[in-house]
């Protein structure tokens, strides 16, 4: 079991204010949490490589192919202001 000054300890790194009782519960929980760890240890994985990622996919994106777009005059059909095929927007600029 974890003790509580090693609670308090990683509460003061995560900069956490806790109460007695959640000193208590989360005491637990982190001795319960290691020791399932501990177990994990146990296990003999010197068969298995090492790894980045639980999944092997190296890449599920699609390929960055060109594709037919729309038209600037569909695109600014529903603006509200344009001015030679651009957007038309009112000037945003500190200090004014």
């Amino acid at each position: 079991m974890i003790d509580r000054e090693t609670v308090m300890n990683v509460a003061n790194l995560a900069r956490l204010a806790l109460s007695e009782e959640e000193v208590t519960l989360f005491g637990s929980q982190l001795s319960a949490i290691l020791e399932h760890i501990q177990i994990l240890q146990e296990a003999d994985v010197s068969g298995v490589s090492p790894t980045a990622h639980a999944s092997r996919l190296t890449n599920v994106m699609r390929l960055d192919a060109p594709q037919p777009s729309c038209s600037p005059e569909e695109l600014l059909a529903n603006a509200p202001d344009q001015e030679e095929n651009s957007l038309k927007v009112n000037a945003v600029l500190e200090g004014e």
